[in-house]
């Protein structure tokens, strides 16, 4: 049994659906400048969320959480994060050439040689930029992928964003009460020789790897470490940010499992050298890392 959805995750869920059944439907200039609006003001309000945004930037940073370029950091974060909610109403209704044509690729051609070659890949990604349009024109390039998704409250918006992102063109598992084994039908794919796209700098399990991040340990999911040693899937950092009204995504060189060492020596591994090449990425689009949430070690809530 589960529990009865609150007032607010049923608000959250209608918010959604009006979103996608009206934004679309609206001039984009209006609702692009009705969402940097709603940024500002929760910006100004300075609540929970964008306090941890700011602590989050100032780690990054190496600043004071009360440092003034943190604070107009954080607004610049704010504004980000709404547009990639502005767009995530409008992309079903985007046409494949603007998708093409409006994302700067970088470092692709590796990713689409190890395909040809029938050899799975491992997209592994932090919460940057808008990863469901990156996702979209992966799509429209003519590579379908799966993904995992975290379980959404209410149920209703879970099934609703699993639908959107089904209807861009993703394959879509859930991360927790599917009906198969996730990680056993991720490595199918991947020795399908297919495509995987994974977040990978939040774990959501406490089961993760302990990496050191902006020179602070975190927890990062293992699946795209473990999935590239237990498959021998090209694992490949992506890094995700906004170009004015365009896009990029950075597609790094591949992180090589080493030769030595016991699979949990070797996941690791994979996984520190995954966090390295996140610091680089966020470091240079901050603006563009959506944490909102609380990351590091010292900073999360005892657990029993």
């Amino acid at each position: 049994m589960t529990d009865k959805p609150s007032l607010q995750d049923r608000l959250v869920a209608a918010g959604f659906g009006a979103g996608w059944a009206i934004v679309p439907r609206l001039p984009e200039r209006l609702t692009a400048w009705a969402f940097r609006a709603v940024a500002d003001r929760l910006w100004k309000r300075r609540g929970g969320s964008v306090l941890r945004l700011e602590a989050n930037l100032a780690r990054v940073k190496g600043a004071s959480p009360d440092d003034p370029v943190i604070r107009e950091l954080s607004r610049e974060g704010m504004r980000s994060y709404f547009r990639y909610f502005h767009e995530v109403f409008r992309l079903p209704s985007m046409s494949a050439e603007q998708l093409l044509s409006r994302t700067n690729a970088i470092g692709d051609a590796q990713v689409y040689d190890n395909l040809a070659r029938g050899r799975g890949v491992v997209l592994a990604l932090p919460h940057m930029g808008n990863w469901d349009q990156a996702g979209a024109w992966f799509v429209a390039k003519g590579h379908p992928f799966t993904t995992v998704a975290e379980r959404l409250r209410p149920e209703s918006l879970f099934h609703r964003y699993t639908a959107f992102r089904e209807g861009l063109g993703m394959e879509v598992l859930p991360l927790t009460g599917g009906e198969s084994h996730t990680f056993g039908t991720l490595a199918q794919r991947l020795r399908a020789g297919r495509p995987v796209a994974l977040p990978a700098e939040r774990d959501l399990t406490a089961k993760g790897v302990e990496v050191q991040f902006f020179g602070s340990a975190t927890r990062m999911p293992a699946g795209p470490g473990l999935l590239a040693v237990h498959t021998g899937a090209a694992l490949i950092p992506a890094i995700l940010s906004f170009k004015g009204d365009d896009w990029v995504v950075h597609f790094h060189d591949e992180i090589v499992v080493p030769a030595e060492g016991t699979r949990k020596e070797k996941v690791a591994a994979v996984m520190q050298s995954l966090a390295t090449v996140f610091e680089k990425g966020i470091s240079e689009h901050p603006q563009d890392w959506h944490m909102l949430q609380r990351l590091w070690l010292e900073d999360l809530e005892p657990r029993d």
